[in-house]
């Protein structure tokens, strides 16, 4: 049996994995409540604010070491392996939080989930530099990225009513259960990668070997990939490093405390924020898809990896700065504040598709995972340290934040042009 497209199906099923990452991280903060609310994972265990503080901690610590230990294991074991033993733990951690009789234990099971659900990053980076030529990368980073923007825009209605009728420690079990049916047609459908997959049409393996680097094609399963040591010291793997720790914290910023924002200062309740809320991320999903459509236009025009990652990263940067300044001086009403984060979020995304997909560019597929795991690592610890400094100076106004994280735009931009002069791949 022969499948025309094959690549699609592979990166279709890791769309669907992060559409799952999203909706499996997003249940404890909708059905947390609080400790007056009968029924809510709060009021149940008798937890408060502060304990969810902790939770939240732990679970993004274990989250950036999980994208290190992640990379190197896909690069170890490969992708098909590495997505079984990753959405296998944390389909498995998701639904094992039903289980849970207080803090030690919910602490414990988020950690897991942490760990586990970080190789969805590296992983689907590793695995679109093994299905596809360089020039469709960006947009298979894109379809992928585009995931968790849908699985953000999806989770809140989708677990509050599945909370509604059922209660919390089933709809765990409900979404834990998504991860582990994922593995079935994961295991059916990548069977090997395009080199060997008994499924692939000559036309298309023809199509995605002569469109990689001289470097992927001629390498093996037997081939051992570099130490974090060597690919670091290559220049070229720092404008992933420095770029993600500054770019990075963009997305969290809204992710983790657009809501708090509109609570504060627009003093929103819980439906309002439910009704708001999700349209940002309908912009970074379309930012997703069309950066990597750019950036994919643009190398077919001029046959150059650098123009098109580049030029794209630097669209996408100018977009969320100008909107980031945006929310400075004219974010004066809800309906504009979300419009603006609309758009920085559509710019995020179109950019950031293209700096993950950086990694593939440089090294071949040994390395990809490890260097893809180690960026994503130090910029969730950028987060980390942002989530500690926004309490404290949101008490006296969001401004200075929404300047600081402005400032880190051309700062990220600016060090992926500096430590990649050319962006091609430096084993060749």
């Amino acid at each position: 049996m022969k499948v025309k497209g094959l690549r699609w199906f592979i990166i279709g099923l890791i769309f669907l994995a992060s559409v799952i990452n999203y909706i499996d991280r997003s249940a404890l903060a909708v059905m947390w409540g609080n400790e007056n609310l009968p029924g809510s994972i709060s009021y149940d265990l008798g937890l408060t604010t502060e304990h969810y503080g902790y939770i939240l901690n732990i679970f993004m610590v274990a989250y950036a070491l999980g994208q290190l230990f992640s990379g190197k294991l896909f690069d170890k074991v490969g992708t098909r392996l590495g997505y079984v033993i990753s959405i296998g733990v944390w389909g498995l951690s998701s639904f094992l939080h039903s289980t849970v009789r207080g803090f030690i234990g919910l602490a414990f099971f988020r950690s897991t989930l942490g760990l586990s659900e970080a190789g969805n990053w590296p992983g689907g980076v590793k695995s679109n530099a093994e299905w596809f030529p360089i020039k469709e990368r960006a947009i298979a980073q894109g379809l992928f990225n585009a995931g968790a923007s849908i699985g953000s825009v999806v989770a809140p209605p989708f677990i509050a009513m599945i909370f509604v009728a059922y209660g919390w420690r089933t709809t765990f079990m409900i979404v834990g259960s998504f991860g582990l049916m994922w593995i079935i047609p994961w295991f059916l459908i990548n069977k090997a990668g395009p080199k060997k997959h008994p499924w692939i049409t000559e036309e298309e393996q023809k199509y995605i070997l002569e469109g990689q680097s001289q470097s992927d094609r001629d390498a093996s399963d037997d081939d051992k990939g570099l130490s974090l040591k060597e690919i670091l010291s290559h220049k070229e793997a720092w404008a992933i490093v420095v770029g993600r720790f500054f770019l990075e914290p963009i997305w969290w910023l809204f992710v983790g405390w657009m809501p708090i924002y509109l609570f504060q200062v627009y003093n929103f309740d819980v439906k309002a924020v439910g009704m708001f809320a999700w349209v940002p991320y309908v912009g970074a999903a379309i930012g997703s898809i069309a950066g990597g459509y750019v950036s994919g236009q643009i190398i077919a025009k001029t046959n150059s990896i650098d123009k098109g990652r580049k030029t794209t990263i630097l669209i996408g940067g100018i977009i969320m700065f100008l909107g980031l300044v945006a929310t400075v001086l004219f974010g004066n009403t809800p309906e504009r504040f979300v419009g603006i984060v609309f758009v920085v979020l559509f710019g995020f995304q179109f950019a950031i598709g293209n700096v993950q997909t950086l990694p593939s560019d440089l090294f071949n597929g040994k390395n990809v995972g490890s260097l893809a795991g180690l960026g994503g690592m130090v910029g969730v610890f950028s987060v980390i340290i942002m989530n500690f400094i926004v309490p404290i100076v949101s008490k006296v106004s969001y401004t200075p934040v929404f300047i600081a994280i402005a400032v880190f735009v051309p700062l990220g931009v600016g060090a992926i042009y500096y430590f990649a002069k050319e962006i091609k791949n430096v084993e060749e």
